[in-house]
């Protein structure tokens, strides 16, 4: 941990807006000191659809956990995600001119900018500039080339961009609740924060944040991010093809996704008692024909999912396998079909990475949230610029990120 003093984060999501408030003490530890849920209107695929109704979810949301932290929420982390985010891998290389020859800092500032030519379109700005690793004199695998001689340095960086707007609209709503942003990041890297082990990032990983209204990906290689995508099919579409499929108002059939549906085989054995015995709307369905509406949705979310790697060749590339998190992981058997469809190790990822975490945020449902207040926690450097054009959207700190990379163990 870098930063010292209160943190907040607030993940706005489709179906919630989740604020944590913490307090991050001198010794390192983080101590959760308020927690505000509220049901998210105004959001759909993670964009906003109605600035007042988004506002107003916000605004409760913090309010609780002012009131239970008995403190005035003035800043905060965001998380942000939706189709308007993209991501390429770049290359960028510099001259050493100093007289020794030794890198210093100022050369990793300049190798980096010089990995940000891309071309941008005017309609967007860069979210996330990081590093992957660096080379000196054509020697990869470098961590921390500060110190080292050398008369060339190469990075690979992972950048990604986002639409100026839809990410205005984001800070608009947080801001009209008097509730400044820090910053704003990327949900997919958030969440690895909260779930991700170190080992697994290092050997390879697959990170699958299925949420309300999108299924957030974060691969991960040599302990660095190595491609981020963000699929417009998650938790609302489950909801909406059971509603469709199953003739159900779509509040019920919400309902029924959360308290029945299973996307393991179901037979004719199956005593298990059925959802229209248990319904007091006078709607009944048969158990398997819900399953299999959530089945063949799953079995879509895994394939697309999948086809984010380059190569078929799974077990070479992500051996650590495919972690699944975010609300809609919460169905049950997921782990199981995904087992069975990519032959891999796979899990369900719920927040583990901080001590002290009440029990009602063990849920994979809040790892963006719980990994938002992380990765605020570890900044101690303010952003290098802001964007003019995107206004109170402060992006990626380098030199904290290369911090946080070179202090890797």
């Amino acid at each position: 941990m870098k930063k010292h003093g209160i943190v907040t984060a607030i993940d706005v999501g489709t179906t919630k807006i989740c604020t944590i408030t913490a307090n991050v003490e001198e010794s390192g530890h983080l101590r959760i000191i308020g927690i505000g849920i509220a049901p998210s209107t105004g959001m759909h695929k993670g964009l906003v659809v109605n600035v007042k109704e988004a506002a107003q979810s916000i605004q409760a949301s913090v309010r609780k956990a002012e009131l239970m932290s008995s403190r005035k929420i003035e800043s905060a982390y965001i998380g942000v995600t939706g189709r308007h985010i993209t991501s390429v891998n770049n290359r960028g290389a510099v001259s050493i001119n100093n007289g020794d020859r030794l890198v210093r800092s100022d050369d990793l500032k300049r190798v980096i900018k010089t990995s940000q030519n891309i071309q941008v379109p005017a309609d967007r700005k860069l979210l996330h500039i990081i590093p992957r690793g660096f080379a000196v004199d054509g020697q990869p695998g470098v961590k921390n080339p500060v110190g080292m001689r050398g008369q060339r340095l190469d990075v690979e960086t992972h950048i990604i961009t986002t639409a100026v707007t839809s990410v205005q609209n984001v800070i608009k709503c947080v801001r009209s609740v008097g509730v400044e942003v820090e910053d704003v990041v990327l949900e997919p890297l958030a969440s690895s924060e909260a779930v991700l082990t170190e080992e697994e990032k290092q050997s390879g990983v697959i990170l699958a944040d299925i949420g309300g209204g999108t299924t957030d990906v974060a691969i991960f290689r040599d302990g660095a991010i190595w491609h981020t995508a963000v699929l417009p099919v998650a938790g609302y579409q489950l909801t909406r093809d059971i509603a469709m499929g199953l003739g159900l108002p779509f509040d019920i059939a919400e309902d029924m996704k959360k308290r029945y549906a299973s996307v393991m085989p179901v037979y004719e054995g199956n005593k298990k008692q059925t959802p229209q015995e248990m319904l007091q709307d006078g709607h009944g369905v048969s158990y398997q024909d819900l399953c299999d509406i959530v089945r063949a949705r799953i079995e879509e979310i895994v394939r697309l999912v999948m086809l984010e790697l380059p190569q078929t060749d799974y077990e070479q590339l992500v051996p650590s396998g495919l972690v699944f998190t975010g609300g809609s992981s919460n169905m049950s058997g997921i782990d199981a079909l995904a087992r069975d469809m990519v032959h891999l190790p796979v899990r369900i990822g719920a927040p583990n990475n901080l001590a002290g975490l009440p029990e009602r945020l063990h849920d994979p449902a809040y790892a963006t949230a719980v990994g938002l207040v992380l990765w605020a926690a570890k900044q101690d450097a303010p952003p290098l610029w802001q964007s003019k054009r995107l206004g109170f959207l402060r992006v990626f700190s380098l030199v904290s990120r290369l911090k946080k990379l070179f202090n890797r163990k």
